[in-house]
């Protein structure tokens, strides 16, 4: 099967802010799904780690409320993109050269995605109150850093 074959498969997952005026659907085609302990990823997530799941832009759409966002950031460069009623953080639009993705808050989502987050980043500057008790893989940073 073509690879395209395979994307156009793609189960479709829904998800969207804690009080449902934003909701969007996604294709359970991630290309990583991973718990970052940045500072800047707790702090957004109001908890010890965020869980992110990564896709591409053609793989995410709003399918409700796309005028009751607010980007915070650069709109033309790597941007969080947030309900304005409840200010849940619906994803993250990651902006690289020839490779812009979604970074999906896993806990927005509605569905059970097929990937589980794969490895811990960032954890050398996680939550000095939050251990780690799985077997994932560890990195301080970003891997391959």
């Amino acid at each position: 099967m073509a690879q395209s074959d395979l994307h156009t498969q793609a189960r479709l997952l829904h998800g969207g802010c804690r009080c449902g005026a934003v909701r969007y659907q996604a294709r359970d085609s991630f290309l990583y799904a991973l718990n970052c302990h940045c500072s800047r990823c707790r702090a957004a997530s109001g908890s010890a780690f965020r869980a992110i799941a990564a896709l591409l832009p053609r793989d995410f759409r709003l399918t409700q409320g796309a005028d009751a966002v607010f980007i915070d950031g650069d709109p033309d460069s790597t941007h969080d993109v947030h309900c304005v009623a409840c200010g849940s953080l619906l994803y993250s639009w990651i902006a690289e050269p020839d490779n812009n993705r979604i970074h999906l808050p896993m806990g927005t989502l509605h569905d059970t995605p097929t990937m589980r987050p794969q490895m811990h980043i960032c954890v050398g500057s996680k939550a000095p109150w939050y251990d780690i008790l799985d077997d994932l893989p560890q990195f301080d940073g970003l891997p391959g850093a």
